[in-house]
């Protein structure tokens, strides 16, 4: 049985009351289900992706993949002012799972950023806005507990009604994967090669298995990473190994 999108009574309210429901798309399996689903139920002319392209950082072809299912919704890409290693190189160290810049510095506040100005340049969705993240509860302890529907109040300002939203919170993987094919579409090709997770080619929170997998398909990212490992003596694995011994793969300095 395919996935049945609930939308909760408040983003209703604020769709038929002709507001933007902003579709963040990392390029991942969840936030492709999510899209689908949401390009299905809610009229395209509300409707925004956004996308925070990570330069250096994405798996190839994340960007290609955005657009490929992008149909005729509008695309902004949300740019952050700095790279995640010229952030890591000026803090002297790699982000954890208790303070993750790179996820606010690089994501969150540009995302935001640019929802506001699409606000303000487009004025006849008189400030109502819903922004709708792919988290899921079967991720992690930490997202279980999140609340699929909150209101954002640091950007419920100056004139705007602000929500955030996870319409897929409850969805497990299996779920995810068949909503993709029941659309008609393909996940992204990092997948069928063997990750679980598409976010950063060496993410903070990846398995030891996706950073090997990683590291063996992007050796150019890998030798770069490795490289500033070692230029700043901190690892970005939290056990405190080098990418090195995590992986078993020796990064090519040429």
């Amino acid at each position: 049985m395919t996935y049945q999108l609930t939308i909760p009574a408040q983003v209703q309210d604020i769709v038929d009351a002709g507001g933007l429901v902003v579709i963040n798309d990392s390029g991942g399996k969840d936030s492709q289900a999510m899209k689908a689903l949401l390009m299905a139920a809610i009229p395209h002319d509300q409707l925004l992706l956004i996308h925070a392209p990570l330069e250096g950082e994405e798996w190839e072809g994340t960007l290609a993949h955005v657009e490929r299912y992008q149909g005729d919704v509008p695309l902004i890409l949300a740019h952050a002012t700095k790279t995640f290693e010229e952030m890591v190189e000026r803090r002297g160290m790699f982000p954890s799972p208790q303070l993750r810049q790179c996820t606010s510095d690089l994501k969150r506040d540009p995302i935001d950023r640019e929802i506001r100005r699409f606000l303000k340049a487009n004025p006849r969705f008189g400030g109502r806005v819903v922004s709708a993240m792919g988290l899921r509860a079967e991720e992690s302890t930490s997202r279980s507990k999140l609340a699929p529907l909150k209101k954002n109040n640091r950007n419920s300002a100056a004139g705007r009604e602000w929500f955030d939203w996870l319409p897929i919170h409850d969805m497990t993987k299996v779920e995810v994967f068949e909503t993709i094919r029941a659309a008609g579409q393909e996940p992204h090709w990092a997948y069928e090669a063997g990750a679980s997770r598409l976010s950063c080619m060496f993410c903070i929170m990846a398995s030891a298995k996706d950073l090997a997998l990683a590291a063996r398909l992007n050796p150019i990212p890998y030798a770069r990473r490795v490289a500033l490992e070692k230029r700043i003596g901190h690892t970005i694995n939290m056990t405190g190994l080098g990418l090195e011994a995590v992986t078993g793969v020796l990064a090519d300095p040429s």
